[in-house]
């Protein structure tokens, strides 16, 4: 099984492709491949080596503690980029991954090359987050996401479903929560993707980013809302317009 040993973490991902190394960076409630399986071979026949980890906290990762954040799994990243032998490296996160880059980008500038945020719009936005707490899914009878929680994170939360959910709530509460001073550090090559209709990643967020780093490039895609990178949904044209942005990176 593809497992680092990274001490307290026995981190899980899974490795694609040969070339150029991208790092991939999923979402809340899910894992790597699942998030992005949209790019699993399209990215691989574009000759790029790609990394799709389990974060902490998620999938088949596998940790003493139960307790995590993204600004905790940035630092997990770096030294799993360390273990990899990997300088530097292309960032593609969404959702939850998104602040993941942010943070990487903003505290390791040295070790990244670009990147590409998908709905995150850099600001904590809690709304909905009381929803999601173990209490309220088992009130409401939400039986199927609990189901899918205990499928897709067995191995990492050892049974214990409702702290899982607790941390993700969390998480969702508190970050990102980047300084005007991380934000200024951020000045590699920069893509900022959102559907028109995430409530999340609205453009006005995005646009607020880019008077932090004017150097981003934003893509709104219409029709679309949390996750326009899927299958389901526009796929293609986000891929083919992050394949551009990572050639003109590369030219630059």
């Amino acid at each position: 099984m593809p497992y680092i040993d990274l001490g307290e973490l026995q981190l899980f991902y899974e490795e694609i492709g040969y070339g150029e190394p991208v790092l991939f960076l999923h979402s809340g409630y899910s894992r790597g491949i699942l998030a992005f399986s949209g790019q699993l071979q399209p990215f691989y026949a574009a000759g790029y080596r790609c990394f799709y980890p389990d974060f902490r906290g998620h999938g088949r990762t596998m940790c003493e503690s139960l307790e995590w954040d993204s600004a905790v799994i940035a630092e997990d990243m770096i030294r799993f980029l360390d273990r990899c032998g990997i300088e530097r490296i292309h960032l593609i996160g969404y959702s939850t991954g998104g602040g993941v880059a942010y943070y990487m980008a903003a505290r390791h500038p040295e070790r990244i090359k670009t990147v590409t945020a998908i709905g995150n719009g850099g600001i904590v936005d809690d709304a909905g987050a009381e929803d999601f707490e173990p209490e309220a899914l088992e009130e409401r009878g939400q039986t199927d996401f609990i189901e899918k929680v205990k499928c897709l994170h067995a191995q990492a939360h050892r049974g214990n479903w409702q702290e899982y959910c607790r941390q993700e709530v969390k998480d969702w509460r508190l970050h990102p929560s980047l300084t005007d001073e991380e934000w200024g550090r951020i000045t590699m090559p920069m893509l900022l993707i959102a559907g028109e209709n995430d409530g999340f990643a609205t453009k006005r967020n995005l646009e607020a980013i880019r008077t932090h780093c004017p150097q981003a490039e934003i893509m709104i895609v219409e029709g679309c809302g949390h996750r326009p990178h899927m299958p389901m949904e526009k796929a293609i044209e986000v891929n083919n317009r992050i394949f551009d942005f990572l050639g003109r990176a590369k030219v630059g």
